[in-house]
């Protein structure tokens, strides 16, 4: 889908994709064709203990219509923020298309299953610093993050199936409000957004969709 075929689906709400989780995937299909680096790179969004909000850049890794995928050490900062407060935002921004799409939502753990499965997935550097590093923790100096790497190196010496470390895991973000964003002239840009209706019998867990002011 081109940038024209885009706006021109989203100037009439009756004529927008009924399900935003389709235009997300169109949108994310078009960037890994064009974006150079990390097109599924991620602002995660969360709120701390304290009430204070959070960001940095994630990979989104997974993608159904449940909602959308990420895996990090559970004792991190962010870790810490959504079991005090399982709910978060991401935002998705490709410069070269001119495009960007928001996402609220609440936050659920992935299956350990699932989380075994991508872990395994992982070069074996990575399954290493997973283990080696105390992520958010203060670290001494980079010394000492070496001399944890060197520790688990020894100590998976040899072996390729290195578990999973029980404070890794993924988190599912269910989203209940989409909103896709395309630049326009002058800032008056195209702003549509999906609102999640509630999962009764009637409504089916469908959505709401609106165009906003820019």
């Amino acid at each position: 889908m081109d940038n024209s075929e885009t706006i021109k689906t989203l100037e009439q709400t009756g004529s927008a994709p009924k399900d935003p989780l389709k235009l997300f995937q169109d949108w994310l299909t078009e960037a890994e064709e064009t974006e150079p680096n990390d097109p599924n790179a991620m602002c995660l969004a969360t709120v701390g203990p304290n009430g204070m909000p959070s960001t940095r850049i994630m990979l989104l890794k997974g993608l159904d219509d449940r909602g959308f995928v990420f895996y990090t050490n559970k004792e991190s900062r962010k870790g810490v923020a959504l079991a005090a407060n399982p709910v978060a935002s991401l935002c998705f921004y490709w410069k070269g298309l001119a495009k960007q799409i928001r996402v609220e939502g609440t936050i659920e753990h992935v299956s350990d299953e699932e989380a075994d499965i991508y872990y395994a997935s992982r070069p074996r550097g990575s399954r290493i610093g997973a283990w080696a590093s105390q992520q958010s923790r203060p670290l001494k100096s980079r010394d000492a993050l070496t001399a944890r790497i060197e520790k688990y190196e020894q100590e998976y010496e040899g072996q390729e199936d290195i578990p999973r470390p029980p404070y890794w895991g993924g988190y599912r973000l269910k989203p209940n409000m989409i909103e896709f964003w395309h630049a326009g002239g002058f800032r008056l840009h195209t702003r549509f957004v999906y609102t999640k209706k509630d999962d009764s019998e009637e409504n089916n867990g469908d959505w709401e969709k609106e165009m906003l002011f820019p």
